[in-house]
């Protein structure tokens, strides 16, 4: 247990290894990390339980980390050993239940850069329990901390009120820790600069502009070179063969191979269970994923994201929501289903509702975007602002719409701004490699799902009645021809190949950006439609659509007569 930004997850990483799983606990959506440790000839199970800086439950993640704490044999308790006064708080809390505590000072590397000496066996005496300091990144000290495990104990520290504890506080940091002069670092000036709004703005600029490019470098290199090519030498011959085995079946076909293009099986288009189905989300969503998590997690263990939330905090409150939910919103720009993911780190079922509507509106994936870049750039940077332009003129308006509509309070923020640190890539790795894991576990069966349902729709002629259904709508509110409606369609399974599909429909500059504004704000694609529903419950994700399928009719029409 710790505060958050103090390492725990580097030291978990060093104690358990590999082999670590990721789970929610029963009935919320706070992610905790078990793994295990071989003590002597006993398996011991180490749980990482979420960051918090009390044990007061005035959170989500605190109450949960209350329940487990009492579940524990031993606490582990990490420190911050450059933020001694703040991180005693919760390790007084701890040793005032009376279980077995080891306090971790970790960091300790960096106390010699910052002018920080502790004596460590004067905190001992303080405390009453073990204090091990390591390094995380280094692996300094965690044998020693493994060896002292078993002296874990009760502390000797006692108090009645908050005002004590802090009284002891004070007591023992004037005692152990003595603070000496030292410049400042590179790092430091950074830092500080980075969450300055003079400053931080043009930093956070170039930084969401370099982590889109590494992203896209990553996510577009994985594709070309090792998926597709997987698809196309090892799993096309064994679905060609299957096809022609299921031939006589058409039902069967259309349902796990779907239509042939031009005689030929087409993986983004063909849509059936076992092509387009495993295609999108494992060979198109899935390298996105990786390289969002890999940058991502980056940008969380090197200090970074704290300070873009603190930068976006007053802007994202217009819209009910704190800062910390620019994540889900630059994750969904590479690809909306780890936005959709990410909408879990959102403290309540109000934030998530918004942040998870917002995100399926009006922020349009990285390869729906590039599809609308390819289309309707030919007519200019002009073009490009209006549909962009009027996709943020949403997001910020319909948000404002729902601040006001939804009970309930946007929540202050509420993080610690760590300094920046050089992450510890094993615990980096192991934490892209849960995320992914999950990923496969969890999104993928819904996509297939839903990739089921759309073909069932099909087959039985359903989709077709559809579309004629809401042709006059397309043709006369929207002002788009009828072919437009096989796009909107195709819309729900694929955003980029309905953009695709607008091309040879040889539409005018004015329908271009009504047809790319509808295709991005009316209804998300099957994959972030699946992970979606799991996310918010039948229930929301129903209200939800029922904005987007509103919203989408009113600015159709909005911008037909605008234009």
């Amino acid at each position: 247990m710790g505060n958050p930004n103090v390492g725990k997850s580097a030291i978990f990483s060093r104690l358990t290894g590999v082999h670590v799983i990721t789970s929610n606990y029963p009935g919320t959506t706070i992610e905790y990390t078990k793994g295990y440790i071989k003590l002597r000839d006993e398996k011991a199970e180490i749980i990482d339980v979420p960051g918090v800086y009390s044990l007061s439950a005035l959170s989500k993640a605190e109450e949960i980390a209350l329940r487990m704490f009492e579940d524990g044999d031993v606490i582990i308790n990490i420190v911050d050993s450059t933020n001694l006064e703040r991180n005693l708080n919760l390790t007084l809390q701890l040793l005032k239940k009376k279980k077995p505590i080891v306090v971790v000072l970790n960091f300790w590397d960096e106390t010699k850069h910052r002018g920080v000496n502790i004596d460590v066996k004067e905190l001992e005496n303080f405390l009453g329990v073990p204090v091990v300091p390591t390094c995380g990144i280094t692996g300094e000290g965690i044998k020693e901390l493994v060896d002292r495990l078993d002296e874990a104990k009760e502390g000797s520290i006692f108090y009645e009120t908050d005002e004590d504890r802090w009284s002891i506080i004070g007591r023992i940091v004037g005692k152990v820790q003595r603070l000496t002069h030292r410049h400042h670092t590179f790092l430091d000036r950074l830092g500080e600069f980075s969450v300055k709004p003079l400053t931080g703005i043009p930093i956070s600029i170039i930084v969401i502009y370099l982590t889109f490019k590494i992203i896209r470098f990553i996510g577009e290199t994985l594709i070309g070179y090792i998926f597709e090519p997987l698809f196309d030498k090892l799993w096309l011959p064994v679905v060609s063969k299957i096809s022609e085995i299921l031939l006589p079946y058409k039902f069967l076909h259309e349902i796990l191979i779907g239509t042939l293009i031009d005689g030929k099986i087409d993986f983004g288009l063909s849509f059936g269970i076992l092509t387009t189905g495993l295609f999108v989300p494992v060979a198109m969503v899935l390298p996105y994923v990786f390289a969002f998590y890999l940058v991502l997690s980056f940008l969380e263990d090197s200090g970074y994201l704290p300070r873009l939330a603190v930068l976006f905090d007053r802007v994202m409150h217009l819209v009910g929501l704190h800062g910390v939910s620019i994540i889900p919103m630059l994750l969904g720009l590479g690809c909306n289903v780890p936005g959709a993911l990410a909408t879990r780190i959102m403290e309540n079922r109000r934030e998530r509702f918004i942040s998870a509507i917002l995100l399926a509106i009006s922020v349009p994936c990285m390869a729906q975007i590039a599809m609308i870049v390819g289309l309707v750039g030919r007519y200019g940077s002009s073009a490009l602002f209006y549909v962009f332009g009027i996709l943020f003129l949403i997001w910020l308006v319909l948000g404002i719409i729902l601040n006001k509509i939804l009970k309930g309070e946007a929540p202050e923020i509420f993080v610690e701004i760590p300094p920046y640190r050089i992450p510890y890539f094993v615990s980096l790795f192991k934490k892209v490699w849960m995320r992914v894991k999950w990923f496969l576990n969890e999104a993928v069966p819904f996509v297939l799902l839903g990739v089921f349902i759309i073909n069932i729709l099909y087959t039985f002629r359903i989709i077709d009645f559809v579309g004629k259904f809401t042709e006059p709508i397309v043709t006369k509110l929207f002002g788009l021809p009828s072919e437009a409606v096989s796009a909107l369609m195709i819309g729900f399974l694929r955003k980029d190949v309905a953009v695709g599909m607008l091309a040879p429909l040889n539409l005018n500059l004015k329908q271009l950006i009504i047809a790319s504004v509808i295709l991005a704000i009316y209804f998300p694609c099957a994959a972030t439609f699946a992970v979606l529903i799991k996310e918010l419950g039948i229930k929301d994700m129903l209200e939800a659509t029922f904005i987007m399928i509103i919203t989408a009719f009113f600015v159709g029409g909005v911008l037909n007569l605008l234009l």
